[in-house]
């Protein structure tokens, strides 16, 4: 690993996009949520990501300067298509619209159609919660996900996020796939030379895979095998419940929108498959006041933080708080990038000059 400033990384990442025709401030929004993810810990879905959205910029497949139309609008409520725009900048533009609304009418939601990869899903959830609201954000993706009992993917990694505030910039703060891995992270093993752990994938004879580069092409060319559902296989660890939680992502992002999904989502061999997401603003004091209720989120995820570990473990996490512990230590420390993605970054500057 080298380290670096996250104010550099972001100029490096805004400058690849800016190189590829991206307009300047999505670039700079997109560059950003891609580098917070390395910020919190999250490689897989950081800049090691950058060769797949220049190709899919070249390609066409993601277009800067798009002005998506809106299908569909009440007072609390907005649909659109995204129109192949950049999927993380637009991802901002419309939390952001969303959180507006939630200001006025308590509550906002967004579905969005043919858009693109958007990131870390706990960026956008962490904007509301900075806003003393509750975020929610979901995306669909590529059918990567195989359902319980079969050995075909039919559904995404469809992350869910959720975000709630406490004080002092503490939060509950939720990101998961609906499966028990991301093809990120085993994209990083194949960077690693490493094999896919048990219980992560089957392979096309709905075998356990473990080689990740075999596994990354089956589900690439949907030839069979996928990343099990959270739960894992079968019944034997409840896999219907992470197969039950990808199928609502998708009735939310894609069938609310009129987006494709399941299946025929697919990847290319040089860009991802456009995608739908959902967002959603919630403010807390349409419920109760706002300080009463960021005094109990304290004092639950200071009980939750402080409870006794079992043995063998060290302490007790909630959901974002290592993340938050990453981000204050790369903040100090600097970002760290594998050396292999560094050069990456460094030869895709001088290859689209």
């Amino acid at each position: 690993m080298i380290y670096i400033s996250r104010r550099e990384l972001e100029d490096i990442c805004s400058d690849i996009f800016q190189r590829l025709g991206i307009p300047e401030d999505e670039a700079r929004d997109s560059a950003e949520i891609l580098v917070a993810a390395d910020a919190r810990g999250i490689q897989s879905h950081g800049v090691q990501r950058m060769k797949r959205y220049a190709d899919g910029i070249k390609a066409g497949l993601i277009k800067g300067g798009v002005t998506p139309t809106v299908l569909r609008e009440t007072p609390v409520s907005l649909v659109m298509d995204a129109e192949g725009a950049m999927g993380l900048s637009l991802s901002k533009r419309a939390m952001r619209r969303v959180i507006i609304t939630a200001k006025e009418h308590g509550v906002g939601v967004c579905s969005i159609r043919n858009s693109n990869h958007f990131g870390v899903a706990g960026y956008y959830t962490e904007m509301a919660a900075r806003e003393d609201m509750l975020g929610v954000a979901l995306s669909n993706t590529a059918a990567l996900g195989v359902p319980t009992f079969a050995k075909k993917a039919m559904f995404g990694t469809n992350p869910i996020a959720f975000s709630a505030p406490g004080h002092d910039g503490n939060l509950f703060s939720l990101d998961m796939a609906t499966t028990v891995t991301t093809r990120g992270v085993i994209e990083m093993l194949e960077k690693e030379g490493k094999q896919v752990p048990p219980g992560l994938a089957v392979d096309a004879d709905g075998k356990p895979a473990v080689d990740p580069t075999s596994l990354l092409d089956d589900m690439l060319y949907q030839r069979g095998g996928g990343l099990l559902p959270l739960g894992a296989e079968r019944n034997i660890a409840s896999g219907y419940k992470g197969y039950g939680l990808a199928v609502m992502v998708d009735i939310l992002t894609a069938l609310c929108s009129g987006g494709v999904f399941g299946e025929a989502v697919r990847d290319s061999a040089v860009t991802s498959a456009r995608v739908c997401h959902f967002f959603m603003a919630l403010r807390i004091d349409i419920f109760r006041n706002i300080e009463e209720f960021k005094n109990d989120m304290d004092k639950m995820l200071t009980a939750l933080r402080e409870t006794s570990p079992s043995e063998g473990a060290n302490r007790v996490f909630y959901a974002g708080l290592k993340e938050q512990e990453a981000l204050a230590a790369s903040g100090k420390d600097g970002i760290p990038v594998p050396k292999s993605i560094w050069e990456d970054l460094q030869k895709m500057r001088i290859n689209y000059a």
